[in-house]
């Protein structure tokens, strides 16, 4: 078992900070969001760890001293979707976590005996424009759309196993000939497969997890963990 971490984005919502920082590396409870999802994964037992950079990726250097990491370089950062950025280690795929560096994890449930193709999601109310998952009673995933207001979203964090992760490649593979990819995500891929796969949905609590796009973002995570670290010492 292995993870893929996804840190090659601009960031551009978080500027100023993103200037001279990517994203990932940018400190939630003082400590960058990547290095909090290295520990995490490490503590599970995972020390096989793919990191796809782009932007600023000369700050990422570090984390092989430091962590034993593999960086793998997307030149075309700025011109494609995070699809081209998982084409470039879709080797890996096949038994492994995938998970976006731009996400704070607030718990660790990362699972390292999980065996079935897994989205870890959250329930979350207010949003637009998520990727929200559809599932049955067995919590065996039969669609992903993209829609308002609430639901079980994409966190940022999957597990893929051996057979499905093998599908995937093969149909990433052939969006990628295809050469019409430009708009397409990764989970492009998984969304137009469903059928093919069998990807279960793992809930999560809502606060397990935050998706770190905006300075907005950023400062209700840092007032929430306030907020908790407060309530903590009052108990």
């Amino acid at each position: 078992m292995r993870a893929i971490l996804l840190a090659a984005g601009m960031g551009t919502r978080l500027r100023p900070m993103t200037l001279d920082t990517p994203k990932s590396l940018v400190e939630v409870n003082g400590r960058p969001m990547l290095e909090t999802q290295i520990e995490f994964l490490r503590e599970k037992g995972i020390n096989e760890i793919i990191i796809v950079t782009g932007y600023l990726k000369e700050k990422f250097e570090y984390l092989k001293a430091k962590y034993g990491v593999t960086l793998v370089h997307n030149e075309k950062y700025n011109i494609y979707n995070n699809i081209y950025t998982m084409s470039l280690v879709k080797d890996y795929l096949p038994d492994s976590y995938v998970i976006d560096a731009d996400i704070y994890l607030n718990k660790n449930f990362i699972d390292e005996s999980i065996d079935k193709s897994t989205y870890f999601s959250g329930y979350k109310e207010g949003f637009k424009g998520e990727w929200i998952l559809e599932f049955d009673a067995d919590n065996k995933v039969y669609g992903i759309r993209v829609g308002d207001n609430e639901g079980y979203i994409l966190c940022g964090v999957s597990y893929w196993n051996e057979q499905d992760g093998n599908i995937i490649v093969e149909k990433l593979e052939e969006a990628i000939n295809n050469g019409d990819f430009e708009n397409l995500y990764w989970d492009d891929i998984v969304k137009d497969n469903i059928e093919r796969l069998d990807v279960r949905i793992r809930k999560i609590n809502s606060d397990d997890c935050f998706e770190i796009d905006s300075l907005e973002d950023l400062n209700k995570v840092n007032e929430y963990i306030l907020s908790k670290v407060s309530k903590e010492k009052e108990a």
